[in-house]
């Protein structure tokens, strides 16, 4: 058994993400074979060898788990702490050699996403923040976009949303659409300022969200489903409708765009 790094989950997060980027390291992106796990999504190695260690590092005590990669286990529910992890999110594009994937952890507390962090080894990013602590990338405090208006704001999409037509809605918006894999990875950067926003028109699991959820609260910024409620994390179904992320500033012409008219049924794929 590995020794986490000191009791604070912040350094924990940072000490797990850094062991994960090494395990990482021995896998080229592009070259790696990979299993089905059913319905087209691929699983390889390193997802398996980052969660093993995760589980390693993280919990302690009576702290939880639930990871995409871990077979769930129902005790969790009883759990007031609960780390919710990806090992790899975005293993499409990790299998593709698209630089847009990330390891994601996150520390739940009460269902609330109180500490989180990402690893993207492809691009050299770390982003690591937690409730009352702010947002830092590679150790640098970071701030979310200042921008008041979505006129030229950067809004990431899921490529996946965008390949199926879905966002032709927002064909005449004023704000530029990039498509993007890693839902984790597109709401850190948005966390970081390096997007103004983000959202998706689908339901996602908790832990395709978690990690980025609590990137951008620590920051400031508002995180909510399309429902317009709070995200609420540890429960019994692991998924959420789809989510939207930004600064307050933009709430309102975010919410005027989206318009909570989507015909959109929570429980569809």
């Amino acid at each position: 058994m590995i020794a986490p790094a000191g009791p604070d989950p912040i350094a924990r997060i940072a000490h797990a993400l850094e062991r994960a980027t090494e395990i990482l390291r021995r896998f080229t992106p592009g070259a790696v074979e990979f299993d089905d796990k059913g319905g087209g999504d691929p699983v390889t190695e390193a997802d398996r060898a980052v969660d093993t260690l995760l589980r390693e590092l993280l919990p302690r005590g009576d702290e939880g788990w639930l990871s995409e990669e871990t077979a769930d286990d129902p005790s969790r529910l009883s759990k007031e702490r609960v780390w919710v992890v990806d090992p790899l999110d975005g293993t499409r594009e990790f299998v593709a050699g698209i630089p847009e994937w990330c390891v994601s952890v996150a520390l739940v507390e009460n269902g609330r996403a109180i500490a989180g962090g990402i690893s993207n080894p492809a691009t050299g990013e770390t982003i690591i923040g937690g409730q009352g602590r702010g947002v830092e990338v590679n150790g640098v405090p970071a701030r979310l976009s200042e921008r008041t208006t979505l006129e030229d704001a950067l809004v990431l999409a899921s490529r996946s949303e965008v390949k199926r037509g879905e966002w032709e809605r927002f064909a005449d918006a004023p704000f530029r659409i990039r498509p993007m894999g890693s839902v984790a990875y597109k709401l850190s950067l948005v966390a970081a300022g390096l997007a103004d926003a983000t959202w998706t028109l689908v339901p996602k699991h908790e832990w395709d969200v978690a990690a980025g959820a609590a990137l951008v609260l620590a920051a400031g910024g508002e995180v909510y489903t399309l429902d317009g409620n709070a995200p609420r994390f540890n429960r019994d179904r692991p998924k959420m409708p789809g989510f939207v992320a930004h600064p307050r500033a933009l709430r309102s012409e975010i919410r005027g765009r989206i318009g909570f008219a989507l015909d959109i049924d929570p429980e569809t794929t």
